[in-house]
């Protein structure tokens, strides 16, 4: 087994480098950070609840929780209304090579509300849902490629390895309370039906200045994360859904290379 002085292979010496770094990290966030738009309706915590919380976290556990440590921010329309667009920020656990689950949140601090959930995919197990199921699973070629989903502040070399895994995957996204999205306001309690939510596949889809407000705020740069995942393109696959949000949108939109739909696959293309 190689040690500790720098035999280790690119991807595993980041991985390192990102333990290493967590405290840091952490620094990071307190000063790069989306706050909530919606405060819940509802009075101020009381001291009965308070002292009943505070022996909850001594006495009970948290388990399941503790293994959501993969954070990923990326951008939703709603399937069926594409104009509503929002923010989304997940905390993941990765189940296994197949098969991850987040929860959804509208911001990245402590005040942060839970508005949806998503189930991430490999191809493999895409391929044997059945068909009427398919419907409800966004692609991730799209988000990958454009530099849009982006894990933030670990070192570029682990966060291309972890894209480069969720290449091909496949989302099914429920967003259960709109707390505001771009140029409007949310509502203080969970109401109505959940969304399904969706993922870009074309330049031009996001609403203007969604990424770039993204970018500021955390002080990422979508740009040149495209740049760098170039490469990538050669594991790209053609996907289904791709088009589901094709001619939907009033301004123009363009081709993102390398992110294909299925039914527009020619049999060289998926070989």
């Amino acid at each position: 087994m190689n040690k500790l002085n720098g035999n280790f292979p690119p991807a595993y010496a980041a991985l390192l480098s990102c333990a290493m770094l967590l405290a840091l990290m952490q620094g990071a966030f307190a000063q790069e950070s989306k706050e909530p738009d919606v405060v819940p309706a509802g009075e101020t915590k009381s001291p009965k609840t308070r002292i009943l919380e505070l022996g909850a976290k001594l006495l009970q556990s948290n388990a399941p929780l503790k293994r959501f440590d993969i954070y990923l921010v990326g951008f939703h329309p709603m399937k069926d209304s594409p104009e509503d667009q929002m923010e989304a920020h997940h905390y993941c656990h990765q189940v296994n090579e197949d098969f991850a689950q987040c929860a959804l949140f509208d911001g990245n601090t402590a005040a942060a509300n839970l508005n949806g959930i998503e189930y991430i995919i490999s191809e493999k197990l895409f391929a044997r849902l059945p068909e009427e199921e398919k419907q409800y699973w966004h692609p991730h070629n799209g988000e990958i490629l454009s530099g849009q989903l982006v894990a933030p502040h670990i070192p570029d070399a682990a966060e291309k390895s972890l894209m480069k895994e969720k290449m091909n995957s496949y989302g099914k996204t429920w967003h259960v309370w709109n707390t505001g999205h771009e140029g409007k306001p949310g509502t203080a309690l969970p109401l109505g039906a959940p969304m399904l939510g969706w993922s870009f596949s074309r330049d031009g889809e996001a609403i203007p200045g969604l990424v770039e407000k993204r970018d500021q705020k955390l002080k990422l740069n979508s740009d040149e994360a495209r740049k760098q995942r170039a490469d990538l393109k050669q594991y790209a696959k053609p996907q289904s859904g791709v088009d589901d949000l094709k001619g939907k949108f009033a301004r123009p939109t363009r081709d993102i290379p390398g992110v294909v739909d299925q039914k527009n696959a020619s049999p060289v293309s998926e070989q």
